[in-house]
Parts: structure tokens; C-alpha cells; sequence
């Protein structure tokens, strides 16, 4: 069997190196270079069978070589490797016909198998948009974040955006779902083809159906071309909604259909709360778009974009101080992007400094979280709960706790207690003991005792 060839480019010296090594070792010929000029050279003389590639080299931005590429190689797969890692890196990538695009830093497995798929299968070529820039200022962008979870949304996005295919978004409050399925139909779209919005949680069956199916005097949206549908909490839909929604589905109507819910339509579907055959139509492609929590890198990054766009609406220019960003970083969003970006608008607005310091942060969660434990059950029949689980399940299960529950139980909440108090103030000892109320060397003390990291 003749040995495949790798074209890989790419001007960062030890990435190259790495995945030169790594190319090698999985059996592979390689000719490697930084020059755009070099890689162009190749692909005219029908050299190699896959290219791997940076998205700039030096200055040129590959997408200015791929179409062509495509005129003299249209069948040879390309593999885009990008330090960019946004939403619109994922579109350019899709739009100009790449087998994938690998997001930095990645696996070295994950190289190897891309290439080994892409030698397999191939790729058609795909027209260049012009609507796609590469240097569009990434406040701009639909979908903010460079996360390992959201360069799976943009995976599914760039290759779903042209398709008309159905698509299902499931995710929390506030995680960006209409975010997100404008971003499919902005990038994907016709320039006349219109985004029409409905939250069904917030409308009456009648004006569901009139809205969707029409009425004497209007026409159905489901029946205009060329646009997309975004139905926000499809799980609220009434019985007889899905019923019709079936039925026109069946039919296949003009519009394409994205649908949104924050609780997982295959949880309804057991608890006979929504159709099975709807959901089974709905679910033609599905995008899991994650808590905030689970995505925490991104914090600063959207920040920033949200620093940028409280400008942009004619809001005072802050920053945001590094022990503030850290404070961040320790919280879990319950809210999600939309809690942290009403956060950012709220201290831009109110705060009279030009710098958001920890102390701002600080207030305005302490607010918050007071807010929540007010309206949920109280934090003593909370701990009550979870301590009958705790004590009885050791007594039922014959345990070796006895005699040591006391003590037990107060390591498992002192302990998970300083590392949160400790996050709130960057590892501060002295300002950790005043919000605990308990002495500096006591703290230290317990801190030794629990076997608490002392990063």
C-alpha cells in the first residue's frame, strides 16, 4: 500500500515539530513548511493527499489560497488548525469546503484521526462567502468563547448553517439558545430570508396557532420562504399546537424550524408531555449548549465583549480588576452568560469608578445568592436533609463511622466551607478569616488539618 503524503503548514516552529513527530510515528509521509508560498507550490504539482493547515501563515490567511486550491485540486481534503477557535473560524472553515477544522492546542490523537477520516472520505468543495471575516472584531461575534464545549456548538453549527435541516437546542436558562440559532441563520442564510422569534412560554394556544398556521386575514409563518422559525420552549407547545406542528411537518412547509428548551424534550416525551413523533421530527439535529459553569475559560473573554458593547451603547468605558475576574471565575452562574452580562451592564451603569474592583463583584453576588436562599427553603431544613441522608445511610449500611459522625460531619462542611470563602478573596488568609469570623492562625490551623490545598 502506497504511503499517503501530509502537506503540513504551519509558522509556529514547535507545532510543527510536534505534529510533524506525531504525523511520522502514525505512519505517515510529511512535507512541512510556514511558507504559503511553499504549500501552494506543492498542491499545483499534485504533491500530497491531505493538507493540514494553519489558518494564517505569516500574514496570509489560508482562505485566500483554498479556492485556488479547489480549482486545481478539488478533491483534496484539508484540515484547518486554528489559535482563533470562534464561531466564524468554524463558518470560513465550512463555507470554503474543509473536511474540519481542529481548534489549538489539541491532542495529538485528535490530528492523527482527522487525517486518517479525511483520507477515508474526502470532501467536496464548497463556495467561498463573502459575508464570513476573518477579522471581525470578535466582540462582534454571535457566540463568544473558545472552550473545548463551545467548539463543539460551532462544529454543529457550521455544518448544519447551510443545510435547512431542523434543529433542536437544549440548554439552561440563559446559556444563549436564541444566540445561537440566530448565529445559524445570520451565517447560513440568504440576505432576504427573515428570523422570526416566538417564546412559547409567554403565548396562548390561540396566538401560538395564529402566529404559526395563520388565521382569515394572515398567513401562517410557517408558510413564508426563505425564513426560519425560532420556537423558544418548544416544551410548552399545547397538546393541540403539537398536534398541528405534526401535521405541517408532515407537509414539509417553506419555513426551517429551530426550537429551543431548557429542559430535555425526551424527559417530556416519557412523562407523555409532549409527542413522541414531534419529537422525533424536532430532533433531527441536536446542540447542547453548556452551563457557564462548565465553561468557565470563557468568563473573561465574555467580559470583555460585554465591557465593548455597554461602550457601544453609549455607556462609560470601565475595566475590570484582575482579583474581580478571579471572583468570577469562583462563581457558578446559576444564571448563566445572561446573569453575567446583566452583572457587567448593571456595574457599568452604576458604579461611579472607571476600574470594577473585587469589592464590586463581591456586593453584588453576596446580593444575589441572599436573594436566592430567601425564595428557596431554608438553609437549616436544606442541611437537615442532607444530614438524615448522610447518618442514616451510614447506620443502615453498617458503617465504621460510629462515634465519629460529629466529627465527620462538621470536616465535610468546614471544609468545602474555607475553599469557597477562600476563592471569594483570591487566597487572602486575613480577609478569608474576617468573612469567616474566626482567628488567622485558627484558620491556618484548620486549613492544615483538612489537607486544603494552600495554592
Amino acid at each position: 500500500m502506497t504511503q499517503k503524503t501530509v502537506l503540513l503548514a504551519e509558522d509556529d516552529a514547535s507545532i510543527r515539530l510536534i505534529a510533524n513527530q506525531t504525523l511520522v510515528s502514525a505512519g505517515y509521509n510529511v512535507r512541512a513548511t510556514s511558507s504559503p508560498e511553499a504549500l501552494e507550490r506543492w498542491v499545483r504539482n499534485g504533491e500530497g493527499d491531505v493538507i493540514v493547515t494553519d489558518v494564517y501563515l505569516t500574514e496570509t490567511p489560508i482562505f485566500d489560497l483554498l479556492p485556488s486550491f479547489r480549482l486545481v485540486r478539488p478533491d483534496l481534503p484539508i484540515i484547518v488548525m486554528s489559535g482563533q477557535n470562534t464561531i466564524l473560524t468554524a463558518a470560513s472553515a465550512a463555507q470554503h469546503g474543509v473536511f474540519d477544522y481542529l481548534p489549538k492546542p489539541f491532542d495529538i490523537d485528535q490530528l492523527t484521526d482527522l487525517v486518517d477520516r479525511a483520507l477515508k472520505g474526502g470532501v467536496g468543495a464548497s463556495a467561498s462567502d463573502p459575508r464570513l471575516n476573518m477579522n471581525t472584531e470578535e466582540p462582534a461575534l454571535p457566540l463568544v468563547g473558545r472552550s473545548e464545549p463551545m467548539q463543539n456548538v460551532y462544529r454543529i453549527i457550521s455544518r448544519v448553517m447551510n443545510t435547512g435541516l431542523t434543529v433542536l437546542i437544549e440548554g439552561e436558562s440563559g446559556t444563549g439558545k436564541e444566540v445561537a440559532a440566530r448565529a445559524i441563520h445570520d451565517l447560513g442564510s440568504k440576505d432576504a430570508a427573515k428570523f422570526y422569534s416566538l417564546d412559547l412560554s409567554e403565548m396562548t394556544t390561540d396566538q401560538v396557532n395564529r402566529e404559526l398556521f395563520g388565521s382569515s386575514d394572515q398567513t401562517g409563518l410557517v408558510y413564508q420562504s426563505e425564513a426560519t422559525i425560532y420556537l423558544d420552549e418548544i416544551g410548552d407547545l399545547s397538546a393541540g399546537a403539537q398536534t398541528q406542528l405534526v401535521k405541517l411537518m408532515r407537509e414539509d412547509g417553506n419555513a426551517r424550524i429551530i426550537a429551543s428548551t431548557r429542559q430535555p424534550l425526551s424527559s417530556l416525551v416519557e412523562r407523555g408531555d409532549f409527542r413522541e413523533d414531534l419529537y422525533y421530527r424536532i430532533n433531527v439535529v441536536r446542540i447542547d449548549l453548556p452551563p457557564l459553569r462548565k465553561r468557565k475559560e470563557d468568563i473573561s473573554e465574555l467580559v470583555k465583549a460585554f465591557l465593548l458593547r455597554a461602550g457601544e451603547r453609549g455607556l462609560p468605558a470601565k475595566e475590570i480588576e484582575a482579583s474581580a475576574m478571579d471572583l468570577m471565575l469562583a462563581y457558578d452562574w446559576p444564571g448563566n452568560v445572561r446573569e453575567l452580562e446583566n452583572l457587567i451592564f448593571r456595574l457599568v451603569a452604576l458604579s461611579p469608578d472607571t476600574v470594577i474592583s473585587h469589592r464590586d463583584i463581591e456586593r453584588e453576588l453576596r446580593a444575589v445568592s441572599m436573594k436566592e436562599l430567601s425564595t428557596s427553603r431554608s438553609f437549616e431544613s436544606e442541611i437537615d436533609a442532607l444530614l438524615h441522608k448522610f447518618v442514616m445511610g451510614d447506620l443502615l449500611t453498617g458503617g465504621d463511622e460510629g462515634g465519629k459522625i460529629h466529627q465527620s460531619v462538621l470536616e465535610q462542611v468546614e471544609r468545602p466551607l474555607i475553599r469557597l470563602a477562600l476563592s471569594v478573596t483570591s487566597g487572602n488568609k486575613l480577609r478569608t478569616a474576617s468573612l469567616l469570623g474566626v482567628n488567622r492562625n485558627t484558620l491556618r490551623a484548620r486549613i492544615n488539618a483538612l489537607g486544603i490545598s494552600d495554592e
